[in-house]
């Protein structure tokens, strides 16, 4: 089963300075934080403050491609966590074909802000997020969870959607 969820903002951890994307459900209940690197977060970045580049990123190239080759993204699936990665899957449609992508989610969900297609998280990528946090260290996992439940519209800075 899929969760509909929307990239939220980005945040830094303040345990490891590390950027995070924040996805949310639609009623804002749920929420499932990735950890990506800084260019990942960049990226994302530059698409929710709709900054053009003056030459294509990598994740505008994907774009002009997929559209070159009259391809249409569907959707994005963020469909596993594995010894603390996630995994995702892009979806697109070429001549009636329907084709499935790995990808890593922050590449997956930088495409997905440029072709404006929905995002979706399996069910069991949410509740072993929860475990895992469960099961790591607990006082860095209480004061990250705490921290994350916390957050406001005024935290995600400029990044919010």
């Amino acid at each position: 089963m899929f969760l509909e969820m929307k990239v939220r903002g980005l945040a830094l951890d303040p345990l490891s300075n590390m950027p995070i994307i924040i996805l949310k459900d639609e009623e804002d209940k749920r929420s499932l934080p990735i950890w990506v690197g800084i260019f990942e977060a960049n990226a994302i970045a530059l698409e929710l403050e709709k900054i053009a580049t003056p030459r294509p990123m990598t994740h505008d190239l994907i774009k002009n491609v997929l559209v070159g080759l009259e391809s249409q993204v569907h959707k994005v699936v963020v469909t596993e966590l594995r010894e603390d990665t996630f995994y995702a899957v892009i979806w697109v449609e070429r001549d009636g074909r329907i084709i499935s992508i790995d990808s890593r989610p922050s590449d997956a969900l930088a495409l997905a802000l440029r072709v404006d297609c929905p995002i979706f998280v399996e069910d069991e990528v949410l509740k072993s997020s929860k475990l895992a946090a469960n099961m790591s260290d607990r006082v860095t996992s209480e004061e990250l969870r705490k921290w994350l439940d916390g957050l406001n519209d005024e935290d995600m800075g400029r990044y919010k959607m």
